[in-house]
């Protein structure tokens, strides 16, 4: 589509819109701001002296279409350059239109939605005014539609609905359009979410030229660091910005023919990776797995192919090509009906050659009627005279009753002919019907492979996560296992220690009680001795001890004496000597 007729469709909305009574005409004061409008936002230096000349006073009334169209060729369409904002000059022409045809009251579309729908069917629309889109047009936007949104597509419903609309002839307008999809008839068991989703995805790849975007993962040329961006691949740049939301532009990659994208091997621990290759710079890139490397990977060849075959966009070319088809449906269907109307002159114009011959034959039969009549009123002499003339004129007649004859025989065989037309013309259409249905039931099929495709990429995907959960789980646990069985031998080796200590311990025990039996014997042996010296003493000196009470408990009697602590006391120190030489031998 040339930059022109774009153009044209909207400021054509914005015109209509202007014209309230619906006269064909708008005043020159509303075309004054409307003029001064389309300059700024097509970046057109503006010339009040030539608007204010163009519309001058002594011009009677509004001003029409045909009146307006030289002033915008001349002054604003001839001088566009491109670099303009085209999304601010839609929303002008936008905000003109849907405020006299949109009202709030009965918006079943978000305005969002309706913008977008709104530009994608001025792409979609013929370049006639006013504005339609034909129903090979509306099935392409429904079909997108029902793709982006995930359902499958209802062929029957559309033949149904189609039957209707053939009714109209001309197509739909945008608002019944607008309606068409906020009815839901084509999206049912989808929310307005899902609605809104797919027509924002069919307005970035019709009207942005988006062909793919996403999140990827740019080295950068100074620092060497990974930065996360969002990419956007048109026909003719990749730009990358800071998030999705497009605010934050980081920076363009410009595609060429003389570009070139490879896959990379994995290093640095990055994976997926590639590069784009252009004339100045290369640029590494990391996608999150396999499957968008390789589908970044072919949308960019797919570009560098279109700039290398000078081919158009995608979405582009398929338009045109839907066009010439269209076109030459509708050569080959006038063409057909010419045939039909020279096939129905030929036949009127046959029976119209009939009909005179009849009128003739029966004027020859009243004239003979009538001459036969008048031989008979005539002398009985003339009748032997006249009757050779008689029986040449019946072979006359005979010979035009032959001709008649023959004549209706070539009437039947053209009738016939025309009837073998007719049965080739119904043959025709239906052979046309089979080849749709060929071409329908082929994308449908097609679609179905690249679901199943989708489908088993998934399910790979799933299971190769569950594949790596369940190694590192084997992982997790062979480590878990080693650990506790070496906090087992630690146990198992304190436990031996435990036991070599406690055998060392009943091993002192025993030599300690040993020596407490010696020690015990051989403080009897003492304290024999001592009392039988003392009573030997005693018996030499002649010393006499008196005799005192004593304690109540049994105390210890050495020779010098009542010991300091009796028996109890004896085993209570002894226990307590025992105690401490354990815990120091721990």
């Amino acid at each position: 589509m040339a930059l022109r007729e774009e153009l044209l469709k909207p400021i054509w909305h914005a015109f209509t819109a202007l014209d309230v009574d619906k006269s064909g005409k708008v005043s020159k004061s509303q075309l004054k701001v409307l003029s001064h409008n389309l300059c700024t936002l097509l970046n057109v230096p503006h010339d009040p002296v030539a608007l204010e000349e163009h519309f001058g006073d002594n011009d009677l009334g509004p001003v029409s279409n045909q009146g307006y169209m030289p002033y915008l060729n001349k002054f604003i369409l001839d001088k566009v350059q491109g670099g303009f904002n085209k999304l601010e000059f839609y929303k002008m022409c936008w905000t003109l239109c849907a405020r006299k045809h949109r009202p709030k009251a009965t918006q079943s579309v978000t305005d969002e939605s309706a913008f977008k729908l709104w530009t994608v069917f001025n792409y979609l629309s013929e370049e006639k005014y006013p504005l339609v889109i034909v129903p090979e047009e509306i099935e392409y936007l429904l079909k997108k539609l029902t793709e982006a949104m995930g359902s499958g597509w209802h062929q029957e419903l559309f033949k149904d609905y189609r039957v209707d609309l053939d009714k109209k002839q001309s197509g739909l307008s945008i608002w019944e359009l607008i309606d068409l999809i906020g009815s839901g008839q084509f999206s049912k068991g989808m929310d307005s979410a899902t609605v809104s989703m797919a027509i924002n995805e069919v307005f970035n790849e019709l009207v942005l030229d988006i062909i793919k975007q996403g999140y990827l993962w740019k080295k950068g040329h100074k620092r060497k660091n990974w930065t996360e961006r969002w990419f956007v691949l048109k026909p003719n740049i990749i730009t990358y910005y800071g998030s999705e939301d497009l605010k934050d532009k980081k920076g363009d990659i410009y595609l060429d023919e003389n570009c070139l994208v490879e896959s990379l091997p994995d290093k640095d621990g990055r994976k997926c990776l590639f590069l784009v290759k252009c004339l100045e710079k290369s640029y590494e890139i990391s996608a999150s797995d396999k499957k968008k490397k390789q589908e970044w990977i072919q949308a960019i060849q797919t570009v560098v192919n279109l700039h290398k075959f000078k081919l158009p966009a995608p979405h582009k070319e398929a338009q045109q090509k839907r066009r010439t088809l269209r076109k030459k449906l509708q050569a080959e269907q006038q063409e057909m009906e010419q045939k039909m109307k020279e096939l129905q002159l030929a036949n009127e114009t046959k029976q119209q050659e009939l009909e005179v011959m009849r009128k003739q034959l029966v004027d020859a039969a009243a004239r003979s009627i009538e001459e036969e009549k008048k031989r008979q009123d005539t002398h009985v002499e003339l009748q032997d005279r006249f009757r050779m003339e008689l029986e040449r004129e019946q072979l006359i007649r005979q010979q035009m009753e032959e001709q008649v004859a023959q004549k209706s025989c070539e009437l039947e065989q053209y009738l016939k002919r025309v009837r073998e037309l007719e049965e080739m013309y119904c043959k025709l259409q239906e052979a046309l019907d089979d080849e749709k249905q060929a071409r329908q039931e082929e994308e449908n099929s097609r679609l179905l492979q690249a679901r199943l495709l989708e489908e088993e990429a998934a399910k790979r995907t799933v299971l190769e996560k569950l594949h790596k959960e369940q190694e590192a789980a084997i992982k997790m646990t062979e480590a878990e296992k080693k650990e506790l069985e070496h906090i087992h031998e630690m146990k198992e080796l304190a436990l031996q220690d435990a036991m070599q200590q406690l055998e060392q311990l009943e091993r002192e025990r025993m030599l300690a009680l040993e020596q407490y039996e010696r020690m015990t014997l051989n403080l009897e042996l003492a304290a024999n001795k001592t009392r039988s010296w003392k009573d030997k003493v005693a018996q030499h000196e002649g010393l006499i001890r008196l005799i005192q009470p004593g304690s109540r408990n049994p105390s210890l009697v050495t020779n010098w004496g009542p010991a300091s602590f009796t028996q109890g006391e004896l085993k209570q120190r002894e226990k307590s000597w025992q105690e401490k030489r354990s815990t120091s031998t721990e």
